[in-house]
C-alpha cells in the first residue's frame, strides 16, 4: 500500500471507519429495508411514507454521530460524520413536524438532504482514497445521492406512488454499495491487524 504511513495513523479516516465497519453496514441494511418497506408496503400512503422516511434519517444520523464521536480527536475526520448525523436528524425531524407534506415538497426535502449527503460522502471518499487504494464504494454512494437529488430537484416526478417508488429505488441502492464499502472495511481492518500481528515482536 503506497499511502501505509496514513493508513496507520490513529484518527485517520481510514481507520475510524475500518474500526466502524458494522457501522457503515448497519447504514446499508437500514437504508435496504426502509427501500424494501417502501416498495412493498400495501397501500402505503405518503404520510405513512414521510414517517418511514423521518425514522430512516433519524436512526441514520445517529450511526452517523456514533461514527464522528470515535473520531473526534480528529476534526478533519469526525466532521463529515458529524455534518451527515445533523444533517439526517433535521431531515427527519422537519418529516416528523410536517406529517400532512405534500409529495413535491416531500421531494425538495429530500432532494437537500441527498445533495449535502453526496457532496460529504464524496469529500470523505477522496480522503479515503488516499489510504484505501482502489477504493471507490464511497465516492459510488455520494454520487448516487448527488444525482438523486439532482434529478428530484430538476426533473420532480408527479404523483405520491412515484415518489413512493424513486425513493425507495435510491434507498436500495444507496443501501447496497454501503453494504459493499462495509465488506471492503472489514476485510481491510482484517488483513490490517493481521499485519500489525505479525511485526509485533513476540
Amino acid at each position: 500500500m503506497s499511502h501505509a504511513t496514513e493508513s496507520h495513523t490513529p484518527e485517520s479516516i481510514l481507520t475510524v471507519t475500518g474500526e466502524n465497519w458494522w457501522l457503515v453496514a448497519l447504514r446499508g441494511a437500514l437504508a435496504i429495508v426502509f427501500g424494501i418497506l417502501a416498495f412493498i408496503w400495501p397501500g402505503l400512503t405518503l404520510f405513512v411514507l414521510v414517517v418511514l422516511f423521518g425514522a430512516y434519517a433519524i436512526v441514520d444520523g445517529v450511526f452517523a454521530f456514533v461514527s464522528a464521536y470515535r473520531a473526534s480527536k480528529n476534526r478533519d475526520t469526525a466532521w463529515p460524520f458529524l455534518l451527515e448525523g445533523i444533517l439526517g436528524v433535521i431531515a427527519g425531524i422537519v418529516a416528523f413536524l410536517w406529517p400532512n407534506i405534500t409529495a413535491v415538497a416531500l421531494l425538495y426535502v429530500i432532494a437537500a438532504w441527498a445533495l449535502i449527503t453526496g457532496a460529504v460522502e464524496l469529500y470523505a471518499a477522496v480522503k479515503l482514497r488516499r489510504e484505501l487504494e482502489s477504493e471507490w464504494w464511497l465516492a459510488l454512494s455520494g454520487v448516487a445521492s448527488v444525482i438523486f437529488g439532482l434529478l428530484l430537484v430538476f426533473f420532480p416526478v408527479p404523483g405520491a406512488l412515484a415518489v413512493v417508488w424513486l425513493i425507495a429505488a435510491y434507498a436500495i441502492v444507496f443501501g447496497v454499495l454501503l453494504l459493499a464499502l462495509a465488506i471492503r472495511l472489514r476485510r481491510w481492518q482484517s488483513s490490517n491487524r493481521t499485519a500489525r500481528e505479525s511485526t509485533t515482536p513476540t
